[in-house]
């Protein structure tokens, strides 16, 4: 069994447990990933980097992972796979001669 399949798996689990999977619709994932977001970003503001509490930033980091395999779930994605493919378009939207160093849009390379 994948590491992703695992955690997927114990996060349904402990879902169903609770009979919360009539609250995850996709759409209600996608907003609650993006409010974890908006935490995770909460512990940055104001502060530099090394200021923001390293427990909360990771508590948040999992939060946002968790409903984003909840989402891909949802969808039968699988999460490996997606990321494997965005990695390959951004390998050519991002050529490495062109976009290594630069922080710019592949739009302006």
């Amino acid at each position: 069994m994948s590491d992703i399949k695992e955690l997927t798996d114990a996060l349904i689990k402990f879902r169903n447990e609770r009979d919360w999977e009539q609250f995850h619709n996709p759409k209600d994932l996608a907003v609650a990933l993006n409010i974890e977001a908006g935490e995770l970003l909460e512990n940055f503001l104001w502060k530099s980097s090394e200021e923001a509490g390293k427990e909360k930033v990771k508590e948040e980091l999992a939060d946002v992972l968790a409903y984003a395999f909840l989402l891909a779930e949802k969808y039968g994605f699988d999460v490996k796979e997606i990321l494997l493919e965005k990695i390959k378009k951004n390998g050519e939207k991002y050529p490495v001669e062109k976009a290594k160093g630069t922080a710019k849009k592949y739009t302006e390379l």
